[in-house]
């Protein structure tokens, strides 16, 4: 993939929050450093169609550390670092949904990316994402985390991208099994790992209408590292690739409804699994830097055509 020098970065202000964006002739993305770097649209410019899903009872604003995610979730590309639950790691008492999306980031604007960057005041994990174009309906977000602290760091990184659905669109995941995060709150009351996609003799991938329920699974054992979510036709797609050393798990939540009447799908790439930081510290399965380390990666969004995103990957 190449990166696509007719890129044009800008900034605006919506209800007094500084929106960075990039755009070629093919894409549109838009970023807010004070809402911890979440990307507020990814907008085809051709298809005429805007993959990220916003909440139309919030207004774009600013939230407080230790505010409650679920009543002020917005939309949008968020990421979870280092924590989902609250919860107490190495000693630190962490808030609800993490650190990153309550952090005012510095930024600088250059003619090749947009870069966001701050310390997260509890963990001292220090987080940096530059955000460039590709060629066509590609987006490249470079990252680093650096331990800053003088102990070690056990965490959780998510990527949270909440997408538009309609009936009929489908998960495409290459996971061969699966859990189910919630029995209780699901639509599915099974418990035990399943060949992926088919639980209870329903196709979990495929996204149901408004019926007024919810999903939540777990996703892992995957041959390869990438999660799409693909409409009806088979026209059109939002598909994140990305290390799979680095996020070898994938979280999938899906609002039928259920979820604060909310009609939404979220991909959710994640370094750890389950859901909470100490549990997956003692299977082995979270996110750890020692003092001083730092951990590098690159994730790339296609949000466009089908048949383009396949013939330029």
């Amino acid at each position: 993939m190449k990166e696509n020098k007719m890129v044009r970065f800008s900034k605006h202000q919506v209800n007094g929050l500084e929106v960075l964006a990039g755009e070629n002739d093919d894409i549109r993305f838009e970023m807010v450093p004070a809402l911890g770097g979440k990307l507020t649209s990814v907008f085809n410019k051709k298809l005429q169609k805007e993959f990220l899903w916003h909440n139309a009872e919030l207004a774009l604003a600013e939230n407080n550390a230790g505010d409650d995610y679920d009543s002020n979730f917005w939309g949008g590309i968020d990421e979870l670092l280092p924590n989902d639950i609250p919860e107490t790691v190495d000693g630190i008492e962490y808030p609800d949904h993490g650190e990153l999306w309550t952090t005012r980031l510095a930024y600088t604007l250059t003619n090749d990316g947009i870069s966001v960057f701050g310390q997260l005041p509890k963990s001292s994990l220090f987080y940096t994402k530059t955000v460039s174009l590709l060629e066509g309906s590609g987006i490249q977000l470079a990252y680093e985390i650096a331990n800053r602290a003088d102990s070690r760091r056990h965490f959780l990184w998510k990527l949270h991208a909440a997408l538009r659905i309609a009936p009929g669109d489908r998960l495409e995941s290459p996971a061969t099994k699966a859990r189910v995060v919630y029995p209780q709150s699901s639509r599915f009351g099974n418990e035990d790992e399943f060949d992926w996609p088919v639980i209870d003799g329903v196709d979990a991938a495929l996204v149901p209408d408004k019926n007024g329920t919810m999903d939540f699974f777990y996703l892992y054992d995957s041959p390869e590292s990438n999660m799409s979510l693909v409409s009806k036709e088979g026209n059109h797609r939002f598909t994140y690739r990305y290390d799979g050393a680095v996020f070898p798990y994938q979280w999938y939540f899906a609002s039928y409804g259920q979820f604060r009447n909310h009609y939404t799908a979220i991909l959710e790439p994640a370094s750890a699994m389950p859901v909470g930081v100490n549990e997956a510290a003692a299977l082995g399965q979270c996110s750890v830097l020692e003092p001083g380390e730092a951990l590098h990666t690159v994730v790339t969004i296609h949000a466009g055509a089908t048949h383009e995103i396949n013939k330029r990957n």
